[in-house]
C-alpha cells in the first residue's frame, strides 16, 4: 500500500481559498456572500479558486456575514394538514438544488398577539423571507409587518392579495363555476353546497363561484341547500347529513375541498344511497383523498404545490440555479378534473 493512501484527506479553507487566488480572506468571503464593490477580474480569480480546490463555505459563518439564515420560513395555520403538506413539497422541489432550507412555522390566527409572536420569529431566526399561507395570508397586516422589517415575503392565496412580486393566487371562482356549470348541463337543479370555515377567502371565492353559476342558470339557492363546514373530514359528513335529510334532497352536492367531500360520501352511505347513481359529488384539492375513495372523486385540482414553487421563486429566485415560472406570474389554474363520482339525476328527481 502506498503511503499516500495513510493521509487524511484535509479539507480547504477559507484560507486556501485566499492563498490561491492572491487575495485577502476578507475579499474571498465578500464574493461568497455576493457583496458588491470588487473587480470582475478579482471576483473571478476567487471563484476560480473556490472551483479548483473544491471548497465549500461554511453556511454558519455566511449567515453570521450576512445577517440572515439560509432558510426560508413557511408561515401557516391551516386546517387541512395535506395542504399544508403539499404545498410544502412545492417549495422543497424549488429549493432542492440550492444551498437554502425551509422552516415550517405553524401561527396562531386566533391569537391577539399573533403579529408579535411572527415578528419576534423572524427576528430571532433570521430567515432570508417569509412564504404566508391562507388564511393568515390575507391579512394585510402580515405584508405590512415584513415590509417593515425589510424581510422577502409571498403572500399566497385564492384571489389577489398583493403586488404581484408578493403574490401568488389560484383561479378558485372560476374553476368552481366551470365545476357547477356541469353539474347543471347534466340535468341537475338541486344541488347542495358545503362551505369552507368562516374568514377564509378560499371558502367565499369558492362560494362565489357556486352562486355565479346557479345565477346564471337561473337557479334559486334555498338557504337549507347551503351548509358550514371547516374543511375537515367530520364537518363534511355533518354537512352530508343535513343536507341529505332534506325534502326533496340534492342531487347533487359540491364540497369545498376533498376532504368534507369523502365526509358527504360516508353520510351518503349512511343513507344507502349510492354515488353517483342516486347522488352526484364534487369535491375541490384533487387531494390524494379523491381517488383513494370509491367512487373516485370529481374534483377541482387546486395546484397547490405548483404554487410553492411559484412562491419560492418569486421569494428567492436569485438563489435558485434553475426556474420553472417566468418572474411575473402570478395566476395558476385549478381545473376541473372529471373521475366516476357525476351522472345525470336520477329519473323523476
Amino acid at each position: 500500500m502506498s503511503s499516500g493512501a495513510n493521509q487524511t484527506y484535509r479539507k480547504p479553507t477559507i484560507n486556501d481559498v485566499a492563498s490561491h487566488a492572491g487575495v485577502s480572506k476578507k475579499t474571498v468571503s465578500r464574493v461568497i456572500n455576493g457583496l458588491p464593490g470588487l473587480s470582475v477580474a478579482t471576483k473571478g480569480r476567487v471563484e476560480q479558486a473556490i472551483l479548483g480546490l473544491g471548497y465549500v463555505p461554511n453556511p454558519q459563518a455566511r449567515a453570521l456575514a450576512l445577517g440572515r439564515n439560509f432558510a426560508i420560513v413557511l408561515l401557516h395555520d391551516n386546517p387541512n394538514a395535506q395542504t399544508v403538506q403539499n404545498f410544502e413539497r412545492g417549495i422543497l422541489d424549488a429549493i432542492q438544488q440550492s444551498e437554502l432550507a425551509l422552516m415550517v412555522r405553524p401561527v396562531d390566527r386566533h391569537s391577539p398577539r399573533m403579529l408579535e409572536d411572527v415578528a419576534a420569529f423572524l427576528q430571532q431566526q433570521r430567515p432570508i423571507g417569509a412564504i404566508i399561507l391562507p388564511p393568515i395570508s390575507e391579512r394585510d397586516e402580515i405584508g405590512a409587518l415584513c415590509r417593515s422589517m425589510g424581510m422577502r415575503f409571498v403572500r399566497v392565496g385564492s384571489a389577489a392579495l398583493d403586488d404581484g412580486d408578493h403574490s401568488v393566487t389560484s383561479t378558485d371562482r372560476i374553476a368552481v363555476t366551470e365545476a357547477c356549470r356541469l353539474l347543471i348541463a347534466m340535468g341537475h337543479q338541486r344541488i347542495g353546497f358545503v362551505r369552507g370555515p368562516q374568514g377564509f377567502r378560499s371558502a367565499a371565492e369558492r362560494e362565489l363561484g357556486f352562486h355565479s353559476a346557479m345565477d346564471a342558470a337561473g337557479l334559486l339557492v334555498q338557504p337549507d341547500y347551503s351548509v358550514k363546514g371547516d374543511y375537515r373530514f367530520e364537518s363534511g359528513r355533518s354537512a352530508g347529513r343535513l343536507l341529505l335529510s332534506l325534502d326533496p334532497r340534492p342531487t347533487a352536492i359540491f364540497a369545498s375541498n376533498d376532504e368534507m367531500a369523502a365526509g358527504v360520501m360516508h353520510a351518503a352511505f349512511e343513507r344507502n344511497l349510492q354515488i353517483p347513481r342516486d347522488l352526484s359529488l364534487v369535491g375541490f384539492d384533487d387531494s390524494p383523498t379523491a381517488t383513494h375513495v370509491w367512487p373516485s372523486l370529481t374534483t377541482v385540482r387546486w395546484p397547490i404545490r405548483d404554487m410553492g414553487v411559484l412562491a419560492a421563486e418569486k421569494l428567492v429566485g436569485d438563489f435558485l440555479p434553475n426556474r420553472r415560472f417566468s418572474g411575473d406570474l402570478v395566476h395558476l389554474p385549478a381545473e376541473l378534473v372529471e373521475r366516476a363520482s357525476i351522472a345525470p339525476p336520477p329519473p323523476g328527481a
